[in-house]
């Protein structure tokens, strides 16, 4: 039987609306992720602690604030100073592709725009984690 995978989605800064992040969420679970989702308005500081003592493979974080390059900077700086960058970080929300692009090169793996199909939400995900455990 495959390992079942735990991700950690969530919202950081103050960005307020989840309805995205929980049809992810029920997508996920329905993939048969296990899905721990932290609710809304998190710091980067909890999110990477409670990623860390849950023993996530990934992380997805869900930004429709506009704050996307300091948050997923400041997630990928937290993970890389406790000694777990082998989380996996990816995205979703309102970000410019150039933003994306740029947000790939500093680590996150994924971003995933409005509509993205589940199905390629989870294909990827799947892949991305697949492919670091056959490191």
């Amino acid at each position: 039987m495959p390992k079942r995978h735990r991700i950690m989605l969530a919202k950081a800064g103050l960005d307020g609306h989840d309805r995205g992040v929980r049809v992810v969420a029920m997508g996920l679970r329905d993939a048969n992720f296990e899905v721990i989702y932290t609710g809304r308005r998190q710091t980067p500081e909890h999110i990477v602690n409670a990623a860390i003592q849950e023993d996530v493979d990934a992380i997805g974080l869900s930004i429709l604030s506009g704050a996307h390059m300091t948050l997923f900077a400041k997630i990928l700086e937290l993970l890389k100073a406790k000694e777990a960058e082998d989380i996996v970080v990816f995205g979703g929300g309102i970000i410019p592709p150039d933003d994306a692009q740029e947000l790939k090169q500093m680590g996150v793996k994924h971003i995933f725009g409005p509509g993205t199909a589940m199905d390629t939400i989870v294909g990827a995900i799947n892949q991305t984690l697949e492919q670091r455990e056959a490191k």
